[in-house]
């Protein structure tokens, strides 16, 4: 009996560990969108949902207060640019490490901050939330949430871009072609900042590009894509409607890298294809863009 119950423990602690490396959890700040709930979701009280991990990769779903991650460059290194990362997941979850997380650590080593934005899903079991209506909403808010902090973060407020993962690369096309100047008639401060970002990076991004209506006004855009990815031919078709808008756009497309690579992939075997540089390239872009200066 007492062997029994030795083994059934061990077992328990194990379970237990298991579901405990589901989830992650950062040393980073995280700050809430809204401190009285984000509109449309006040007095929800369903809790967020990490899903199992059989890959080493962490999701979380149910997401209802957005929140954004704060990673800083060090002081000595930053450069005052900025991206809002917006993970990708089919608008059912978000991968938190590979397209968060670990996006933020390789711009951190740029000198370029990065804000890892946790927004409420479409795909939502039991509630009817929109890509273009709350999952926007949230975008637009960090925006403008980063902006009114800029200084204490170390930030320049006019170098604020956002940057956008599969699902993510959705959102963060429709911010880039979505946005106003403020609301001069908003009670709160933080609304009357204006909520279009600098700059744009659509990784893969999940894009239908006749929904999408770029302007002059659309900001700089870089895009990566593979072209043994589905969504390689959407990326071009998009790349084309940013050309014909006026907007200085740069897309690039490998050969090999699949999808969901994030800036390091998913695997060593990424590390030997030409498409593991990309942050290199967009590094290069920043520069050549004039929003960072040359290392």
């Amino acid at each position: 009996m007492r062997q029994r119950t030795a083994a059934s423990l061990l077992a328990l602690s194990a379970i237990c560990r298991a579901a405990s490396s589901d989830a992650i959890h950062f040393r980073e700040p995280e700050i809430p969108l809204w401190t009285n709930g984000a509109p449309g979701s006040q007095g929800v009280t369903a809790k967020e949902e990490w899903l199992p991990s059989t890959d080493g990769i962490h999701r979380i779903k149910s997401v209802h207060n957005p929140t954004i991650t704060v990673f800083l460059p060090p002081k000595e290194k930053a450069t005052g640019a900025a991206y809002i990362i917006c993970p990708g997941g089919g608008h059912s979850h978000l991968t938190m490490d590979l397209e968060g997380a670990d996006v933020a650590k390789t711009l951190n080593e740029m000198g370029i901050a990065g804000l890892v934005l946790k927004s409420r899903l479409a795909k939502t079991d039991g509630f009817h939330y929109k890509v273009d209506v709350e999952s926007l909403q949230d975008a637009q808010r960090a925006i403008r949430l980063v902006r009114s902090r800029a200084k204490e973060w170390n930030i320049d407020a006019a170098r604020l871009g956002i940057m956008g993962f599969s699902a993510g690369g959705e959102i963060a096309a429709l911010a880039s072609t979505r946005f106003d100047s403020g609301k001069p008639e908003a009670s709160e401060p933080m609304e009357r900042l204006s909520s279009r970002p600098d700059f744009a990076v659509l990784a893969y991004p999940g894009i239908h590009p006749g929904e999408l209506t770029p302007t002059q006004g659309t900001p700089p855009t870089f895009m990566v894509v593979a072209d043994d990815d589905k969504l390689s031919m959407a990326s071009a078709e998009y790349y084309m409607e940013l050309k014909k808008a006026g907007v200085p756009v740069e897309l690039h497309i490998y050969v090999r890298a699949g999808h969901g690579f994030g800036t390091r992939g998913r695997t060593e075997a990424f590390h030997q294809l030409p498409a593991y540089t990309w942050p290199a390239r967009l590094q290069d872009w920043m520069i050549d863009r004039g929003f960072v200066a040359k290392p």
